[in-house]
């Protein structure tokens, strides 16, 4: 096991299968991704930077994309959501939609990549 699921494993059961749910989309989507810390977080790295970090708090759950430019990219399709410049904050009962996670990690795939 590598940091992202030693950090998922310490997640309550019903978080961690919320959290387990965006790592493995992420890793469908970016199969060359390694696991790795970035900004103290245990997070998924593409080509040695971070690409995706899905974390559990005390209040919430976090997606954090490194990157203020894909928060603002989807920002209009998460209404309800609590969002900040490099943050997406959800929970087990409003997790963000599929649709939303696969153009955050492409579009960070992207920037990583250009």
């Amino acid at each position: 096991m590598g940091v992202v699921d030693d950090a998922l494993a310490e997640a309550s059961d019903r978080d961690r299968g919320c959290l387990q749910h965006v790592v493995e989309l992420a890793r469908s989507l970016a199969p060359d991704a390694t696991e790795g810390m970035s900004y103290g977080m245990p997070a998924l790295k593409l080509d040695g930077k971070p690409l995706v970090a899905a974390v559990s708090t005390a209040k919430h759950l976090s997606i954090f994309p490194f990157s203020s430019a894909v928060v603002e990219a989807v920002a209009a399709r998460l209404e309800g959501y609590s969002l900040s410049k490099g943050t997406i904050r959800f929970t087990a009962d409003h997790p963000v939609p599929d649709d939303v996670l696969e153009d955050i990690v492409r579009l960070r795939m992207a920037e990583i990549r250009k």
